[in-house]
């Protein structure tokens, strides 16, 4: 091969590398996040070292480094967050409930049963994952709603717990003044006893009384 035509074939390589790699780059992006399995292009129910293979390989072609796509650094981020997910014993159980009960609902919706040969076609995997979309976004709103009422009585019972301790505060301070002033009761009790006023009363008569001419 000629060095012209080796030129440009590296250059037509490039160019499919790079198309390559903005298109997996807006898959990923327009992927439903809440689907690890969509993000990462997997089938639900693959072995874990399935998971681990996919997320390498499509990891090391978006990554940032190795393409000047700017959208990569959040690609990259949305695949590594679905493997973390799909790694999680938990957050897998409950990913592969939903998509479960989302094949359950279409079961029903249609009247199918289990050998109905609808389920093998494609048209029902496409509805099927519309469907998980659905149930995704109503647990992740049945979520959202409970850790907002969470939120709530905690901020409720953070605000009764300051005022107790606003009340017990003010108490301690009203005893405080109360003890401070004590000796000064005494005192004025004692005058009253001997049947004399406070010396403050005296004193203010004596400012009352006029000089006769």
């Amino acid at each position: 091969m000629a060095d012209d035509d080796q030129d440009i074939f590296d250059s037509l390589e490039r160019e499919a590398s790079e198309f390559t790699k903005d298109a997996e780059i807006d898959r990923i992006r327009k992927a439903f996040s809440l689907d690890s399995y969509a993000v990462l292009d997997l089938q639900p129910g693959v072995p874990e070292k399935d998971i681990k293979v996919q997320y390498r390989k499509k990891s090391l072609l978006i990554h940032p480094d190795k393409t000047k796509n700017p959208a990569a650094p959040d690609a990259f981020d949305r695949l590594a967050k679905a493997q973390t997910a799909l790694l999680d014993e938990k957050q897998r159980a409950y990913l592969d409930e939903c998509i479960a009960d989302a094949r359950r609902l279409l079961i029903r919706e249609h009247k199918y049963n289990l050998d109905s040969p609808e389920l093998k076609t494609e048209e029902f995997k496409v509805e099927w994952r519309q469907k998980t979309v659905h149930v995704l976004l109503e647990e992740e709103a049945r979520r959202r709603r409970q850790a907002k009422a969470r939120m709530q009585e905690e901020g409720r019972e953070a605000r009764k717990e300051e005022e107790e301790l606003d009340a017990r505060k003010r108490k301690r301070d009203n005893d405080k003044a109360w003890e401070e002033s004590r000796e000064e009761r005494i005192g004025t009790w004692r005058d009253f006893q001997k049947g004399r006023k406070p010396a403050g009363d005296e004193k203010k008569k004596k400012k009352k009384m006029k000089v006769l001419g």
